[in-house]
């Protein structure tokens, strides 16, 4: 094993050469999108949604999408992600865990895959361990979003309804894992439809991934509530079967006919006599 792994590298070593033709076509975009003005900018958001409507994936406008992403960030915050920045949001966008040491720039990662997703129209999650680091990364890393012609909402606690739904329906919305996960349980507790606040669970990126969905993982979840609209409807429906006229059919009510019986409904108490 030894011996294969010095001839053709490790698994991470073979996955990341498959995605270098990628980085090397975003970074010859540059000149392309430096030229342009920064409403030329954000009129490619456009553009790049009505080629996925017309046919287009995710995959086929990544280079130029990163690209543009690259070039916004640099203008807008004065951050242009490096070589391997890029290589890390792309492997966020195929669903892969990309290791970043502090300090390695993951929020600025973070923007390009979202930016590509978001363009679906779907919405995108973006979830970190805590409130300051969902608040830092909507406030400084939306303003790059705001730029391209996108909305970015935030999710943290002590927020109205209105406020979390309003957030949702932004085109990427940022916030905690616990929050995300309290939300989806109090939308299972309403009961219609449009009471809920999110509306789906298309894409997101993970912040501290390990521990999220490990080391957070353990702690289950748990909310419980009274759901006021259901308690009235089943005092309503009390008061109407106790006004219903029952009668009961006991084992020496054996000649009796339903059709001479005058009740509302019928509590039949014989035992059933097997053959």
């Amino acid at each position: 094993m030894g011996l294969f792994t010095k001839i053709f590298g490790t698994y991470s070593d073979r996955q990341i050469k498959k995605i270098i033709p990628l980085v090397d076509e975003i970074e010859g975009l540059a000149d392309k999108y430096k030229a342009m003005s920064d409403n030329e900018m954000r009129a490619k958001t456009d553009e790049f949604k009505e080629r996925l409507r017309n046919g287009e994936t995710l995959d086929d406008i990544l280079p130029e999408a990163f690209a543009l992403v690259r070039e916004a960030a640099d203008r807008v915050l004065g951050k242009r992600p490096f070589r391997v920045q890029l290589m890390c949001g792309i492997l966020l966008h195929q669903g892969r865990i990309a290791e970043m040491k502090t300090g390695e720039g993951k929020t600025l990662v973070a923007v390009m895959p979202s930016y590509l997703n978001a363009l679906t129209g779907n919405g995108v999650h973006v979830v970190t361990v805590n409130d300051y680091l969902a608040r830092l990364g909507c406030e400084e890393m939306g303003r790059v979003h705001e730029f391209l012609g996108l909305t970015t909402g935030l999710v943290v606690h002590g927020q109205s309804r209105e406020e979390k739904i309003n957030a949702y329906r932004c085109d990427i919305t940022y916030g905690t894992n616990n929050e995300f996960g309290f939300d989806y349980l109090r939308d299972n507790m309403v009961i219609y439809k449009e009471d809920m606040a999110q509306r789906g669970h298309t894409f997101a990126i993970v912040d501290e991934v390990d521990s999220i969905l490990i080391d957070e993982a353990r702690t289950p979840l748990i909310i419980s509530g009274a759901g006021q609209k259901s308690t009235d409807l089943y005092d309503r429906a009390e008061a109407f079967v106790s006004k219903l006229r029952k009668f009961v059919i006991k084992e020496l009510d054996l000649k009796v006919e339903h059709d001479d019986i005058l009740a509302d409904y019928i509590v039949d108490e014989r035992q059933e006599v097997l053959p």
